[in-house]
């Protein structure tokens, strides 16, 4: 062969390469496109704004836990298609609940040798008011209905509810003054009509009535009581046992919460109940599973949970009544908040 002919062939061939090369880029760059919106056989997810204002729609929010670029982002969904797409806002939480325009946003900070976590008070456009840094593993958050006062409670020790080797720190703070209350087992007890107070006090799982009265889990002795707390007085009132994370109606008469029921295993101890606050009485739902999640009120009727999933977890709903059956609401999804 000739040494004209060995160039062409050598030319031809680094063409060849190159082309493939760029296809493959392409492809690459089209495909990582596609991951962009959606993963495989689960919801669409896209980058996009998201606002904690009004809107002409009701909207669902949630921390995305689809696989994907917007893992673990504050996503959201029309409230009437929750599986539908979901528009990612790039703020990532792994606690979150908003309100008239406020929202709480529990992050962790990933270091070299440890993480740290923090809470960031959030405006309507997702942008940073002010930030708290946190003695915690991140476990359940709360924005009052009018959006002025925000709760969080955190692990200090320990990272789950169900056996007594944990410590919780659960902290209130009033967005229009900031205002700080960063540990409300200094409130005042009042058990059964007299001041209480022990050395293993625990107290977390925040519910608001308003701007002054809040509703909360207290731990001690081995047992647990709903309490009805009094930001002004200070002071946290038993008001039922067996009660964990409640979760106050829209109309303020009943609490959803999670009951430790006799035979459970250790390990999956709770059911989900409902208490009526007027007359005491107790209804278990239709959710026969252990819930280990304060509930959301969807509606005066409609209580949503998460259970573990695919992907971390599922949104499930349940009727309040104890009637119907669970369903599935929603995918790779935790944390959520209805807007609107």
């Amino acid at each position: 062969m000739t040494r004209t002919g060995r160039l062409v062939i050598l030319l031809v061939a680094v063409l060849l390469l190159g082309s493939v090369g760029t296809g493959a880029v392409l492809y690459a760059a089209h495909r990582s496109g596609l991951r962009d919106e959606q993963q495989a056989d689960g919801p669409t997810v896209r980058a996009g704004s998201v606002s904690l204002r009004p809107t002409s729609g009701r909207r669902l929010l949630v921390r995305n836990l689809a696989w994907g670029p917007h893992r673990d982002e504050i996503a959201t969904v029309p409230a009437d298609d929750p599986r539908g797409p979901r528009t990612a806002s790039g703020v990532t939480c792994l606690r979150f609940h908003a309100a008239a325009g406020t929202g709480i946003c529990l992050q962790a900070v990933h270091g070299a040798l440890r993480d740290t976590y923090r809470a960031v008070v959030l405006d309507a456009r997702l942008h940073e008011r002010r930030r708290f840094a946190v003695p915690g593993i991140p476990t359940r958050a709360r924005v009052s209905p009018s959006g002025h006062l925000v709760a969080w409670t955190v692990f200090v020790s320990g990272d789950s509810y169900a056996g007594t080797d944990f410590s919780t720190r659960t902290a209130i703070v009033d967005t229009r003054t900031w205002t700080v209350d960063d540990n409300l087992e200094t409130f005042r007890i009042v058990r059964d009509g007299h001041s209480s107070h022990a050395a293993d006090t625990n107290v977390w799982g925040v519910t608001f009535a308003d701007d002054h009265r809040f509703y909360a889990t207290l731990a001690t002795g081995g047992k647990t009581y709903l309490v009805r707390g009094d930001v002004t007085a200070r002071t946290l009132t038993t008001v039922h046992r067996n009660v964990e994370c409640p979760s106050l109606s829209p109309d303020g008469t009943r609490i959803a919460y999670k009951k430790r029921v006799k035979g459970a295993s250790p390990d999956a101890p709770w059911r989900l109940y409902v208490l009526d606050l007027r007359t005491m009485k107790e209804t278990p739902t239709a959710e026969g599973r252990t819930v280990d999640d304060q509930a959301l009120w969807a509606d005066d009727d409609t209580l949503v949970y998460a259970l573990p999933g695919d992907y971390g977890s599922d949104l499930w709903t349940v009727p309040a009544d104890g009637g119907g059956t669970a369903r599935r609401l929603m995918e790779s999804a935790v944390a959520p908040a209805y807007l609107g």
